[in-house]
């Protein structure tokens, strides 16, 4: 692992210098400079000096009454020097700082008091993403797909968007938050390990131990199970946030499937996502649920990003796309055709659709990953399916 260069800011001067004795503890980093203040304009003789040193790593100090300052300047920072990656290290007892932290430019987020040994690990992750990046390009997307209401189909399309996104591009990661999960059953595997485990792990975790966490599907597509115990001990936002970022370093697309699970992990985990794909039927009770789950989740991810997928469409006399828009408060994104009897039969044989012959409803889901990807830089523009929203 090459050395690499790092700037510290902290406007505390005793946490100034324990970060600079810690980088150079590490052996793998060196201090290359040290600053004392926040830059707050793109004119800053700070960001100037940033850009003029080249570091590999610009680690902040998040003060708990400067977060708003510290925060522009990791904007600032990420906007005006995009080579650096942006370290920051603060209070894991606040989960939205860690999300805005890391929405405004940062790749880690360090609890403090911090170690050399946290700072190693840190520094290892990163040496690896960008060996990573290198060969794959960038870091992945997230996609999250959750329930209106109990039984829209939301782990079915998780399922099958992950083997459609997998069957495309590759290097696909399906993780199961739902509260109790069932993706294994769908794909038929019997996971050793489940997030919990991989949760209990994160002091400790890399890529490799990460991929041995999950348990890989024929194909090439990689779960990451969900609890098979509804009453099992739920990890913190902050856990969950450090998760993935691991996860978005590692895959190209991540793919969540949340079911019917609305609580604080599945806004936060929104929050870091390109996409939340509400599942719904095209049904009164089903609608109004789906309008109660995007008004949560749009409230801190952006209803921009909350997109209605309509499961098991039929045309139904007298109902137009816009009265499911109208009712839902989300924009029609996308709808799976009313194939039940099928879908059902490869739940009960553990082989997805998207594993069997051809199909009107297979190439319903092909069509969904294809326009979630259309816009991403190395993807080809693919045909669009009969059921693309116009």
């Amino acid at each position: 692992m090459a050395e690499l260069s790092v700037v510290i800011i902290a406007t505390d001067n005793e946490q100034r210098a324990v970060m600079q004795v810690l980088v150079d503890g590490t052996s793998v980093a060196r201090v290359i400079h040290a600053a004392a203040n926040y830059p707050v304009m793109a004119t800053d003789p700070l960001v100037s000096r940033i850009h003029s040193l080249k570091p590999d790593v610009v680690l902040l100090n998040i003060q708990p009454d400067s977060a708003t300052s510290a925060l522009h300047a990791i904007e600032l920072l990420h906007q005006e020097v995009p080579s650096a990656a942006i370290f920051a290290i603060g209070s894991l007892s606040q989960p939205q700082l860690i999300v805005s932290a890391m929405r405004a430019g940062a790749i880690e987020f360090i609890e403090r008091p911090t170690t050399t040994t946290d700072l190693l690990e840190a520094f290892v992750r990163l040496s690896t993403s960008q060996r990573k990046e290198k060969r794959e390009g960038g870091r992945g997307k997230v996609f999250i797909v959750a329930n209106a209401k109990g039984g829209s189909g939301a782990t079915t399309l998780a399922v099958n968007l992950a083997l459609a996104l997998q069957s495309a591009h590759g290097n696909v990661g399906l993780i199961d938050l739902a509260p109790l999960g069932h993706t294994s059953l769908h794909l038929n595997v019997k996971p050793p390990f489940t997030v919990a485990d991989a949760i209990r792990n994160l002091h400790r975790m890399d890529s490799s131990l990460l991929e041995s966490f999950m348990i890989r599907h024929s194909g090439g597509l990689q779960l990451l199970a969900g609890t098979n115990s509804p009453a099992a001990l739920e990890p913190s936002t902050s856990e969950f946030a450090r998760l993935f970022d691991m996860l978005v370093n590692h895959f190209r697309y991540v793919v969540v499937d949340v079911s019917s699970r609305v609580d604080s992990t599945t806004r936060l985990v929104g929050n870091l996502s390109e996409a939340i794909l509400v599942v719904a039927h095209a049904d009164v009770a089903s609608l109004w649920s789906a309008a109660r789950v995007v008004q949560f989740l749009g409230e801190t991810s952006g209803r921009e990003r909350v997109k209605l997928v309509l499961n098991r469409y039929r045309k139904i006399a007298g109902f137009e796309e816009k009265d499911a828009e109208a009712a839902s408060g989300a924009k029609l994104f996308w709808k799976i055709p009313n194939h039940y009897f099928s879908i059902s039969s490869a739940i009960d044989r553990g082989v997805p659709v998207m594993q069997q012959a051809n199909s009107e409803v297979a190439r319903a889901f092909s069509g969904l990953a294809a326009a979630l990807t259309q816009n991403d830089d190395d993807v080809k523009r693919t045909a669009r399916s009969l059921f693309r929203t116009v």
